[in-house]
């Protein structure tokens, strides 16, 4: 190495980057012009990959959690030789691109998380570093260590400023994560201004408060310096670390240090000066000379080497350890252990019945000695949500027994153990199962109230865009959670979440159905799954008088009907409406209607399945429809048609115990009823009596 080898392997990473976003029109290129120098250290000296493999699972994880920097990261894996080509690049930002706007997990190979919402990027990093703390307690040996590697993260300014990764330095320093690095570009500016008119803070104090180690850079154009840094944080095993690299934004142009440097491209001419500075040719635009390419596809040759290494240390394994061997590779590829659904209860019928969230519960434990992917907890809500998985030990710092994991090489720390423990932060922990997930190797799972849910919907919303395959256990879905009053009552919840794209929502009747859904989360691919759960007692229904709980497979399904009559009426619920509208349909068979009752757990898992299931289950000649649910009507539309009805909440609750507001509110037998005559009368055009407008307040 040479320090002009250097200089020119940075500056060809800066003006790929420059070029791009100026060749688009749009993008940042302050970032990669201030950020490039611990970049390339990083990505060169110390990145354990195989850009020939970006799924070989002991690579090291990078995370560019300030993603408006996008092409940053995209120099840095065209020129190491991952599948992106320069013409890829010279695509940036335009339809079809492999370079997007911002990084998209599996759009871009290498890629390993979706970034750009900032904060989210050093949450998902903090649940990569768990996750290889995780197996490598719970599977490496003595003499066999097959996981070992680190996840590094590149964040900004407005990364730590944004709540989320407070959230996550806190626990990540409290978990001793000492494989956890962040490169901190610390260029004092922000998108519209200096940062001294908002974040005056001590960065360093702070995460040394939190348990971390920080070491400053105080050049972030020294490559020496940056490199004894990484160095050093890789000796601390017992703490994560946070490097602090004074940069400069838009280093080398015009608009050095300004925030006019941040979002938009310099502009040709200063695209021109800021080439001229660095001692770089103003053309061509996309320039890589050859000595920086042959250095940085070095890449290639240590990557292979490393896996090829990597992969006789698992056939000695797999000889040594078959059965903890099969069953790394199981959770490794996703693959589903033969049997894992066996001890799986039915539950006996129950007028009185079990809480879903309690059900939920025990499937939980059902399934997790034979599942050991499965990994999570709560938002320090485990009494509530019932997400314990009992006997299979805590996730934390505390020193390990030696019995514990017996023959485990785990660094002294107890990491073997399946239940996190998140403490009071759903955005964090929202945010930390989707880097458990896309760290691979788990199916975890997250759990708090559905009221919550909002605080962490943007990590919800980017499992779904990132298709990783999360699930997300709500409990106390609804007004009937009772004096905890309308702060902890949701009522708009599930709308919302149902209008996310590629996120399935369940919300299961009773017991039985929440087995089912148990099943789906877990066979699910692609995509987060949302079980919404009750806080109250829900009668388990008796599978002789109706049909089988498997239907929820489906979405939506009839569980009872009227016997040789065509139904009049169409009643359909999800939840613990369910019961509800089960008792109302017989009263109105006692009085000669023929009614359907459907229910509907899923709308995205009906939403899937073919036209003419869909049309079997609400046949298209029945009009007559009344949707009941414990919340607003909004999106209920698509199955009631123009002439069908909703029972359902517009408003927020109160507190007073479940039963009251369920009476208050309409959630009555009396009004089911009266709401469907009503309904029958409007579409056959007979009077009939019609609820008051009190009972339907």
């Amino acid at each position: 190495m040479t320090d002009e080898l250097d200089q020119l392997c940075i500056n060809t990473v800066r003006f790929l980057s420059v070029d791009a976003v100026q060749q688009a029109n749009s993008g940042h290129p302050g970032m990669p012009l201030g950020a490039a120098a611990m970049a390339y250290v990083l990505w060169t000296h110390q990145l354990k990959h195989n850009p020939r493999n970006p799924h070989w699972f002991d690579r090291d994880r990078f995370v560019l959690s300030a993603g408006h920097g996008s092409m940053l990261l995209y120099s840095l894996l065209h020129l190491t030789g991952y599948d992106l080509s320069l013409d890829d690049i010279k695509q940036f930002r335009q339809w079809g691109s492999k370079a997007p706007g911002h990084p998209e997990r599996g759009h871009t190979p290498g890629v390993e998380v979706t970034t750009g919402p900032l904060g989210q990027g050093l949450a998902n990093a903090v649940g990569m570093a768990i996750g290889e703390a995780s197996l490598a307690a719970r599977y490496n040996r003595d003499g066999h260590t097959l996981i070992d590697h680190h996840t590094w993260a590149i964040i900004s300014d407005g990364d730590l400023m944004e709540g989320v990764a407070s959230e996550a330095a806190s626990l990540a320093g409290h978990l001793k994560l000492g494989k956890l690095v962040c490169l901190y570009d610390d260029n004092y500016v922000t998108l519209s201004a200096d940062t001294d008119i908002t974040f005056s803070e001590d960065r360093a104090k702070r995460f040394e408060a939190y348990g971390w180690q920080t070491i400053s850079v105080t050049e972030g154009n020294d490559v020496a310096a940056i490199s004894t840094a990484l160095e050093t944080a890789r000796t601390d095993i017992t703490r994560p670390s946070l490097i602090l690299v004074r940069t400069h934004i838009g280093f080398g142009s015009p608009k050095q240090d300004s925030y006019k440097a941040h979002g938009s491209p310099l502009g040709i001419e200063d695209v021109k000066r800021t080439k001229k500075k660095l001692g770089w040719p103003v053309d061509p635009p996309f320039l890589v000379p050859e000595p920086a390419l042959v250095h940085f596809r070095a890449a290639l040759t240590r990557g292979a080497r490393d896996e090829t290494a990597w992969n006789d240390r698992m056939t000695a394994y797999a000889q040594a350890f078959p059965e903890l061997a099969e069953e790394l590779r199981q959770s490794l590829c996703g693959e589903l252990p033969s049997g894992w659904a066996e001890d799986i209860p039915i539950f006996p019928a129950d007028a009185k019945g079990i809480a879903t969230r309690i059900a939920s519960g025990k499937v939980m434990n059902a399934i997790a000695p034979r599942l050991p992917a499965l990994v999570g907890g709560s938002a320090d809500l485990d009494p509530s949500t019932h997400t314990v998985l009992e006997g299979l030990g805590d996730f934390n710092p505390t020193m390990a027994s030696s019995e514990d994991v017996e023959g485990s090489d785990n660094g002294g720390w107890n990491y073997a153990g399946r239940n996190l423990h998140f403490g009071v932060r759903e955005h964090a922990m929202g945010a930390i199962v989707n880097g458990l997930a896309a760290h691979g190797g788990f199916i975890p799972y997250g759990a708090t109230f559905l009221i919550f849910s909002d605080y962490m919907r943007p990590a919800i919303r980017l499992a779904a865009l990132m298709g990783v395959h999360v699930v997300h256990v709500f409990t106390h879905d609804s007004i009937a959670l009772g004096e905890d009053g309308p702060t902890h009552q949701p009522v708009e919840q599930l709308a919302s979440l149902r209008a996310i794209p590629n996120l399935t929502v369940i919300r299961p009747a009773d017991a039985n159905e929440t087995a089912v859904a148990w099943k789906v989360a877990v066979e699910t691919r692609g995509h987060p799954v949302l079980l919404a759960l009750s806080r109250q007692d829900l009668p388990t229904l008796d599978r002789s008088r109706y049909a089988s709980a498997d239907g929820l497979r489906r979405g939506a399904y009839v569980l009872s009907e009227t016997k040789d009559r065509q139904p009049a009426l169409i009643l359909i619920a999800s939840g613990s409406e369910v019961s509800l509208i089960l008792t109302a349909a017989e009263r109105l068979q006692n009085e000669g209607v023929a009614v359907r009752c459907v229910s509907m757990p899923s709308w995205e898992l009906f939403d899937a399945q073919p036209q003419s299931y869909r049309d079997e289950v609400l046949p298209p000649s029945i009009p007559a429809r009344l949707a009941v649910e414990l919340g607003i009507s909004q999106g209920w539309h698509r199955y009631l048609g123009d002439r069908g009805d909703m029972l359902g909440i517009e408003h927020f609750g109160a507190s007073a115990p479940a039963d009251a507001l369920l009476r208050e509110y309409g959630f009555t037998v009396n009004n089911v009823v009266e709401r469907a005559r009503a309904l029958l009368a409007s579409i056959s055009g007979s009077p009939t009596h019609t609820a008051s407008s009190e009972t339907l307040k």
